[in-house]
């Protein structure tokens, strides 16, 4: 089974993704902060990392930068997980260094899941999906 990490502070947020990706096959691992979400993605080297930008401890930023830095994860594929507005969301990603980024709300559950399941093949023949 394909394993998501999600690290996300909104629980009604935490419990739509668990819903959607648990319907479609997924395994999530959840994580409400930057230093549970490092923790988890050491541990359990997940296949793709949904990450939100606001966290309580530390920001996106942050935690991407401190994913990047891993060794043990660059192969691992960081959307970046944001109501942020739509520019605003293409330059943090660029920024972050995620590998695209997912819009909330989740509106439409088959979009988020068709999205996850681009980012999860382009990154595997080594490309970017968003």
């Amino acid at each position: 089974m394909t394993t998501i990490l999600l690290v996300e502070d909104i629980p009604d947020t935490v419990e739509l993704v668990r819903r959607a990706l648990t319907a479609h096959g997924y395994d999530l691992l959840h994580a409400p902060d930057a230093e549970t979400g490092l923790q988890m993605a050491l541990e359990h080297h997940p296949a793709l990392i949904l990450l939100d930008l606001g966290l309580p401890d530390y920001d996106g930023q942050t935690l991407a930068g401190w994913l990047r830095a891993e060794p043990a994860l660059q192969g691992i594929p960081i959307v970046a997980f944001t109501a942020w507005p739509q520019e605003t969301a293409r330059r943090m990603v660029e920024s972050y260094g995620c590998n695209g980024y997912i819009p909330k709300p989740i509106v439409r559950v088959k979009e988020f899941i068709e999205l996850i399941e681009t980012f999860l093949t382009e990154t595997s023949r080594g490309g970017d999906a968003h």
